[in-house]
């Protein structure tokens, strides 16, 4: 049994304000791409974790991963603490690096485990156990277009076209917790609304994206510079439509009219900057 956790792309990100608890309020258009890491579950006695991939080497502890975090509240929370599973994550997306990587994972999780465990999956309480994980695992559940409002537990799904991008990220695990403590304004203006016409085609698509904005991404340059040489290298490309920081960083992308161009604008940062994490893929539609 197979899921694939797909990578999170903040395509805008609009911080507008922050409770007394401590959460932000955001507004936020995400899509997710084509790839991402991959987990397989099968039947076991007991609840194990391995973890394999280009990206295996970075992630902490075994016993800290939210993949396991994920299972133990599911099985606590249907009440049957003996249940097992071998979980393989398959580790392809760099960590903290703004595209959701372990949220994804935790939300895949969730899904994989509801069918090996013959859970009847209910949106509603999958929505809460993931959101007691973390902000971004609801939308990674639903992994499909959407804007997302309040602390990311407000999700209206839109209609949207894929979009040929390149991710790049310079090699660098941004905390999001710093990010949000070096933003300078907590309450700014929320994104333009998002009309059906706005998704239906790329080049309108792209003209409303260039009008938002990502509120984390000065505050994300100011901690780590090497984010804004990621988005100068993207600029460069005469190809691109839009050049963004996705999340809280360091991955940025940039939007292209064409697969072929993307692979393209891929091979020349990769030449560039062989030390950077470099694909070429696309959103969903």
């Amino acid at each position: 049994m197979q899921e694939l956790a797909r990578a999170k792309i903040n395509l805008t990100l609009h911080v507008t304000g922050q409770r007394d608890d401590g959460y932000h309020l955001l507004d936020t258009l995400v899509s997710f791409a084509e790839i991402g890491d991959r987990l397989e579950f099968a039947s076991s006695d007991r609840l194990e974790l391995s973890i394999s991939g280009p990206e295996s080497a970075s992630l902490h502890a075994v016993s800290e991963n939210l993949v396991l975090r994920a299972a133990n509240l599911l099985r606590s929370h249907i009440g049957r603490p003996d249940l097992g599973a071998a979980i393989h994550l398959e580790k392809i997306l760099p960590i903290a690096s703004g595209i959701g990587g372990g949220s994804a994972d935790a939300a895949a999780t969730l899904r994989g485990l509801c069918k090996l465990w013959g859970v009847i999956p209910d949106d509603k309480m999958l929505h809460q156990l993931g959101l007691s994980l973390g902000a971004d695992i609801p939308m990674c559940l639903a992994s499909r277009p959407a804007r997302v409002t309040g602390i990311g537990d407000l999700i209206q799904p839109v209609e949207m076209v894929p979009l040929p991008l390149v991710l790049a990220n310079p090699r660098i695990a941004v905390p999001t917790a710093q990010v949000f403590n070096n933003l300078t304004n907590k309450n700014n203006p929320p994104a333009d609304d998002f009309h059906t016409e706005n998704g239906r085609q790329r080049n309108s698509l792209s003209a409303y994206l260039s009008k938002q904005r990502n509120d984390l991404q000065p505050a994300a340059v100011a901690l780590a510079p090497a984010i804004k040489k990621c988005l100068s290298a993207l600029d460069n490309i005469h190809t691109r439509q839009l050049a963004r920081m996705s999340g809280s960083g360091a991955t940025c992308f940039g939007l292209f009219d064409t697969p072929q161009a993307a692979a393209d604008a891929a091979l020349t940062l990769r030449q560039q900057h062989p030390e950077w994490w470099v694909v070429n893929t696309a959103t969903i539609g």
